[in-house]
């Protein structure tokens, strides 16, 4: 059952994120404004699909560390595609760093520009350090929230990349505290994995740390916050929460 739920899944996910690449054209010429909402939409969609074809809901704890309005920086743990959706959700505008190769995907490379995010050619050395500070800058000064994740693609639970360097600099260089969020999405949504585990994902914001923290002290700080646990074992989670309607109506925690 649960591979047949896997490929239903996978099946929706694949061809409705195509089909939504045209309307959001669409969107991207005429409104391009806009494209933050739409791309919203489309994880909402996703989401909803998560749950209720495979039974995988979230579970958001600590947003009382996001700022109430203004520009923000989080540095994500990375294990699945889940990730890279649930900000969406969570931040009015938000701004993921990301890899440059997405922007020559047809039509989705339009939306990714045309939304502003941080694309980073990661074979670039020191000038993808530049651009990423100087996008940075621009992100901060018109009031996104960056997403980052330091450890610089998708890791299996339980393993731990080295931080990439990328994060302190960035945090240096806005003067904004960095907010780490643990998560255990690789748990239900693996990475590469095609089959889909039922439970909840457990998303964590954990204390901000102050940008006038030392670079050794950030990284080691930050390091221990992103491998802390959340959540429980897969055996032992509840399928108890929902993707309800009042999802934005609680500022301090949010729920899947």
């Amino acid at each position: 059952m649960t591979a047949l739920r896997s490929a239903l899944f996978n099946l929706f996910f694949f061809v409705s994120t195509f089909l939504l690449l045209f309307p959001g054209t669409l969107v991207r010429l005429i409104a391009p404004h806009r494209v933050l909402g739409f791309a919203a939409g489309w994880a909402r969609i996703e989401l909803a699909a998560l749950r209720l074809i495979c039974g995988i809901r979230f579970t958001v704890t600590g947003r009382e560390h996001l700022p109430a309005d203004g520009p923000a920086l989080i540095a994500s743990s990375h294990q699945s595609a889940f990730d890279t959706m649930v900000w969406m959700l969570l931040l009015p505008r938000c701004c993921y760093v990301l890899k440059r190769e997405l922007l020559s995907i047809p039509l989705f490379g339009g939306m990714v520009r045309a939304s502003r995010m941080i694309a980073i050619d990661r074979a670039a050395g020191a000038s993808a350090l530049r651009s990423l500070l100087q996008q940075g800058e621009q992100a901060a000064a018109s009031g996104r929230q960056i997403v980052i994740f330091p450890e610089g693609t998708r890791a299996e639970p339980g393993l731990h990349l080295p931080l990439q360097p990328g994060v302190a600099a960035l945090t240096a260089r806005l003067g904004l505290p960095v907010i780490p969020v643990a998560t255990d999405s690789g748990l239900f949504w693996g990475r590469r994995a095609f089959r889909k585990r039922p439970g909840t994902i457990h998303v964590a914001l954990r204390c901000p740390i102050p940008a006038a923290t030392s670079r050794r002290e950030l990284m080691d700080r930050l390091e221990s916050a992103l491998s802390e646990p959340v959540g429980h074992s897969p055996l032992a989670v509840e399928n108890s929460v929902g993707l309800g309607a009042d999802r934005f109506s609680d500022h301090r925690s949010l729920s899947g």
